[in-house]
């Protein structure tokens, strides 16, 4: 994930120097998990949760996919958009399915995230876990509506990703959802 933030990018106006090293602080605050700080930064009036850096992660998306719950909880709060994509297309809850943090997936959820939500290739955050073999995210995400019948661009399904990448449990799991 990149470090640098490029305005012209993301199509928002050119930054002064004083503005440039703010939002880098600010990245790297969120990076940290300083809670503590961003809420102070919050409390002074930086109202742009949803700001993005040169790949287009957003604050957001880079307290979920480092762990940084209380973090995540912040800017969910203050409006951070749970399902904003970067520029590749990854959405926080997909990566929280990804690396198996339940805790953030259902942080995410809870502040509006779609379950059904897809990647540039079709992908779900159902078949992210599928093919990690999660579990718990796996029942998460199919009590709050996740459809496993969905299909990726190659028509690959939650079901077909385990078994393809031998994760035993998800596709045991997903076999019942789908029958």
């Amino acid at each position: 994930m990149s470090e640098e933030i490029n305005p012209a990018q993301s199509g928002q106006p050119e930054m002064d120097e004083e503005m440039y090293e703010f939002v880098q602080q600010l990245f790297q605050l969120v990076r940290a998990g300083d809670t503590a700080r961003l809420k102070e930064i919050f409390a002074m009036g930086f109202a742009a949760p949803n700001i993005r850096d040169g790949s287009g992660n957003s604050l957001l998306m880079l307290a979920s996919y480092n762990g940084h719950h209380d973090a995540a909880r912040l800017l969910l709060e203050r409006g951070g958009d749970a399902d904003l994509a970067n520029d590749r297309g990854q959405i926080p809850l997909a990566g929280a399915a990804f690396k198996g943090d339940t805790e953030m997936a259902r942080l995410l959820i809870e502040h509006g995230a779609d379950v059904n939500a897809r990647s540039p290739d079709g992908k779900t955050a159902l078949m992210f876990a599928a093919m990690f073999d999660r579990l718990e995210i796996i029942e998460l995400l199919l009590t709050h509506g996740a459809n496993p019948s969905l299909q990726a661009g190659d028509g690959m399904t939650a079901l077909s990703l385990a078994r393809a990448m031998e994760a035993k449990s998800a596709a045991a799991r997903l076999s019942l959802a789908e029958s």
